[in-house]
């Protein structure tokens, strides 16, 4: 048995690291078990926000409240025990599932805790009001029981109600619900089974380092959701610090001001202070605070050039310019002018180094920087550089910022998400399987199918992937599966695994387009199933607007609404929330979002290209994991089957990734093959096409003769060939 230990934000320190060292002690402990909350939960009451300064839930124990004291005078002990037991008692009613008539099914005990002892002539002990010092606060633990009610289903739902998860991720309309074996019914029940955080993602949440905090996880691990309770968790705590939340996918806006917002209702019974609680762009533009941005700000603030797109465009190129936006923007700075006390940073694989930088010299000392990202998301074989790199050594005058997990007595400064609490283990597999080209049928004869791999194999068992044979090491067969420990059975039971994820060809776009609209129809008037239940991707972000024009013509004919997201929309915008519409939508605005039913139309685009094939795989990797149940890839002619052809390959396998691990060299080569190239690559290589087709052309029509070009040129272009 154990207690984990999370720590928050605790104005009684002394006394604090001596609850958790004794806690910690295995001796102490050795017949009960739980969690140990410090400076959690906030309590909301009418009378404003009421933190516990520690808490213990635990199966053998129920609820324990600590009223930690500094010094050796409890003052008006009694009454503070009673203030937090009713406080707590009366949120935790709230929750239906956690009474049996008027009755809390979880007791809840109360103890002081003063580490030096009482002063003399001081208060003594009572049965209904305990009070203990470090030599006996152990054993008055161990007086308390749950008693004979004691159930496991009753202490899950309790700590989802103590961390507001099944508030705050509340669906916002209810369900009406006819027929127990629905889609609907099933998604209304997956979602209540994923409404309680583990104990890394209460961690994640409530932990908060005097510096740089790293958290990595999966696509569904729930990054999101940590980061909009972990800003307002500090902003419960510290409502005078002024906190920003960034990201790169503007419809993420709405859903983090929704998620925070609840979650200090729920806390501390009070909307967030919205000047100091910001939610900001990354970019930004001028215009007021809605349109405002973190590099906007940097550069009002340091009074330097600001470049829109356009400019950007022009001063450095065509293409995506922001990190190099961001990197001269840094580098023109000639001092910090901070004006954050933190800034935590959603869909952190999306930015550059310069970014995470730029956000740093925004930063009041300590530089509280907390940094999300998902290691696979982008699969480029490279995850961001390490924090060393990053943070220390870059040129810039930027703080020196080092990460240090070898003291465990302290907050984690890097924090894994290895439990995948949105996509079911077939979904999530298939997705890195179609992302990496695991089950790719070769293009040559000795080659690799793969696509691009990490450099650092360990990634896959960090982020919750298990050895089932081989080694992972250059050259080395492996099979590799998830398991019930990270991708929950629950995900996965609720349907056929026939039912969760197929891949279906079709010959024409007029098949696929009556296909679609039939299937939404069915889902909206059988499946019990919502509008903003079902969302329909586009991979190719540049397509999105003219190929779901047949779809939703279609739609429409039906009496069924839809809109493109950010184009029938504003830009922050994703789900319709005013009106039932189903949301079609490009796959860089899906990204941060999710829907229980996914569909994937014109997927042939993601199976081959001459250029670019690891970025055209992330798109397919990247809207499979939006689901939170269902996914439907559909796709026309050959290269459609290709995609089905690799997904069946993946079935016979039972979702386990089977390969041979590249080496160095190998790796090196998917990067160059599969490589993004920059718009001035692309130039030269159809310049250069058409330079070839001509002398084709000519060569062919007798204008020129093979011995009249240079005969170095011509072996060395038949040495390339082969």
């Amino acid at each position: 048995m154990s207690i984990d230990i999370v720590r928050g934000t605790s104005r009684k320190p002394a006394s604090s690291e001596e609850l958790i060292r004794l806690l910690s002690n295995d001796a102490h402990h050795a017949d009960f078990s739980g969690q140990l909350f410090i400076g959690y939960p906030i309590v909301g009451t009418s009378e404003g926000p009421h933190p516990i300064d520690a808490l213990l839930l635990s199966q053998d124990k129920g609820i324990v409240i600590f009223d930690l004291v500094e010094g050796t005078d409890a003052g008006d002990y009694k009454q503070r025990q009673d203030d937090s037991a009713n406080k707590l008692e009366a949120r935790l009613k709230t929750h239906r599932e956690l009474m049996e008539r008027r009755n809390l099914r979880i007791p809840i005990h109360t103890i002081s805790f003063l580490p030096a002892g009482v002063s003399h002539g001081g208060c003594h002990s009572e049965d209904e009001y305990p009070i203990a010092d470090s030599s006996t606060v152990v054993e008055k633990l161990k007086t308390f029981n749950w008693g004979e009610d004691h159930d496991e289903t009753i202490y899950e739902a309790t700590r989802s109600a103590i961390e507001s998860v099944s508030t705050i991720r509340r669906t916002r309309a209810r369900r009406r619900i006819r027929r127990g074996d629905s889609r609907g019914a099933k998604l209304k029940r997956l979602e209540e089974s994923i409404a309680t955080l583990d104990n890394t993602q209460s961690k994640a949440v409530i932990e908060t380092v005097e510096g740089v905090q790293r958290i990595r996880g999966l696509a569904g691990s729930g990054k999101t959701i940590v980061l909009a309770l972990k800003a307002a968790y500090l902003h419960a705590q510290h409502p005078e610090w002024r906190i920003a939340v960034t990201f790169n996918t503007r419809s993420l806006k709405g859903q983090f001001r929704r998620l925070i917002n609840n979650f200090s209702l729920e806390q501390t019974n009070q909307e967030p202070d919205w000047e100091n609680m910001r939610i900001v762009n990354a970019w930004g533009a001028p215009g007021g605070p809605e349109r405002d941005g973190i590099y906007h700000e940097f550069c009002r603030v340091h009074d330097l050039e600001y470049l829109d797109l356009r400019s950007a465009q022009g001063r450095f190129g065509p293409g995506m310019p922001f990190p190099k936006v961001c990197e001269h923007a840094v580098n023109q700075a000639r001092e910090n002018k901070p004006i954050y006390d933190v800034i935590l940073i959603d869909e952190a694989q999306d930015f550059s180094p310069a970014f995470l930088r730029l956000c740093c010299k925004l930063l009041r000392d300590p530089k509280r920087l907390v940094y999300a990202y998902d290691e696979l998301q982008n699969l480029t074989g490279e995850s961001l550089p390490s924090p060393d790199r990053i943070f220390v050594g870059n040129g810039d005058r930027s703080p020196a910022i080092r990460f240090d997990d070898t003291n465990s007595d302290g907050p984690t400064w890097d924090i894994i998400l290895e439990k995948c609490y949105r996509n079911s283990r077939p979904v999530l597999v298939t997705a890195h399987a179609l992302g990496f080209g695991i089950y790719r049928e070769p293009p040559d004869q000795g080659e690799t199918g793969l696509i691009q791999m990490f450099d650092n194999s360990q990634l896959w068992t960090e982020v919750g992937y298990q050895l089932v044979d081989g080694r992972l090491g250059d050259c080395e067969p492996v099979v590799l599966q998830r398991t019930s420990g990270t991708s929950p059975l629950f995900l996965e039971q609720h349907s056929d695994i026939k039912d969760l994820i197929q891949f279906i060809r079709f010959d024409s776009e007029e098949a696929q387009t009556e296909w679609l609209a039939e299937a939404i129809r069915r889902n909206l008037e059988a499946d019990e199933l919502r509008h903003n239940d079902i969302v329909v991707i586009n991979p190719n972000p540049l397509t999105t607007r003219g190929n779901v024009g047949p779809v939703r013509h279609r739609l429409f004919e039906m009496g069924i609404n839809a809109h493109v997201a950010g184009v029938d929309t504003d830009p922050d915008t994703f789900f319709e929330t005013d009106k039932e519409s189903v949301t079609f939508t490009g796959v860089f605005r899906a990204k941060g979002n999710e829907a229980g039913m996914i569909y994937i139309i014109n997927a042939q685009d993601c199976h081959s290209s001459a250029r670019n094939l690891a970025r055209i795989r992330n798109w397919l990797f990247t809207a499979i994991t939006r689901s939170k149940a269902w996914v439907r890839v559909l796709g026309i002619g050959s290269g459609m089957e290709e995609l089905k052809t690799e997904f069946e390959r993946l079935k016979n396998q039972n979702f386990e990734l089977k390969f041979t691990y590249p080496n160095a060299e190998q790796r090196e080569r998917l990067r160059i093959v599969h490589r993004d190239m920059t718009a001035q690559e692309q130039e030269l290589l159809q310049g250069g096409q058409q330079n070839l087709h001509d002398l084709v052309l000519d060569l062919k029509s007798g204008n020129v003769r093979l011995e009249d070009l240079d005969e170095n040129v011509v072996a060395e272009l038949k040495e390339l060939l082969g």
